[in-house]
């Protein structure tokens, strides 16, 4: 199973790549290392990458605490952290559709306008 670091600050998490939407995945993991500066929308953090993604098959709005997504609209990585503004409850809802492609095997600190880096796991 391949795995994906993300750093931000002094905080750091690794996610496993998950194969709900591999084509994301792929494009993803081809384009790593990647760096943006994290925008906070709610709970969830997310970051501009313009990388060649439709939205798949499976994309979703209804997100999980952890979720790692590809918005295909916005042309951006977003980490579901929490709720956003447009949940309903205690779980992260996506403003569009985003394909999922990997999940947070622990716990990370993100704070606005910190960078961002996505880099493969050893």
């Amino acid at each position: 199973m391949q795995k994906i670091r993300i750093i931000c600050g002094s905080s750091q998490a690794e996610a496993k790549i998950l194969d709900k939407n591999p084509k994301t995945a792929e494009a993803i993991l081809k384009n790593l290392p990647v760096e943006g500066t994290a925008i906070k929308w709610g709970d969830e953090y997310y970051f501009y990458k313009d990388i060649e993604v439709e939205e798949e098959e499976n994309s979703q709005t209804e997100m999980e605490i952890g979720d790692i997504a590809y918005w295909p609209e916005g042309k951006a990585i977003c980490i579901f952290l929490g709720p956003t503004p447009v949940s309903s409850g205690d779980k992260p809802v996506a403003i569009s559709p985003v394909n999922l492609f990997a999940k947070l095997e622990c716990k990370i600190e993100i704070k606005d306008g910190e960078k961002i880096r996505i880099e493969k796991a050893e």
